[in-house]
C-alpha cells in the first residue's frame, strides 16, 4: 500500500509524484479555476501492474479530495479507476459522466 506522505504535488511541473526506487510515478494534470484535469498517467516499468497504479490512483484522488476540487479524467486509466470505484464519482464536476 502506498502512503500520502510519498506522494508529491509538483506543481511547477503540474503533476502528482510518487518516488519508485530511482524512477518516478506520475500523474499529469491541469487546474483551472475549481477544477484538475487528469491528463497522463506514467508509470515505471518495475511496477507497472494493475495493484500499483490503482493504489496510486487512489491516493491522488485522496488528496485531490481533501482539497475538494472537483476531478475531469482525461486518461483513460484514471477514467476506468473512477468507474470501478464509486465513490470517486461525486469528485465529478456537474454535467460530467464517465
Amino acid at each position: 500500500m502506498i502512503d500520502a506522505a510519498e506522494l508529491n504535488d509538483n506543481e511547477f511541473l503540474r503533476q502528482f509524484e510518487l518516488k519508485v526506487n530511482d524512477d518516478l510515478a506520475k500523474i499529469e494534470y491541469s487546474l483551472q479555476e475549481r477544477k484538475i484535469f487528469l491528463t497522463k498517467l506514467v508509470v515505471p516499468d518495475e511496477v507497472n501492474n494493475a495493484k500499483f497504479i490503482e493504489d496510486f490512483i487512489r491516493v491522488v484522488m485522496e488528496n485531490i479530495q481533501d482539497r475538494n476540487i472537483s476531478v475531469v479524467p482525461t486518461s483513460p486509466p484514471i477514467a476506468k479507476f473512477i468507474r470501478k470505484n464509486r465513490r470517486y464519482k461525486n469528485m465529478l464536476p456537474v454535467g460530467v459522466r464517465i
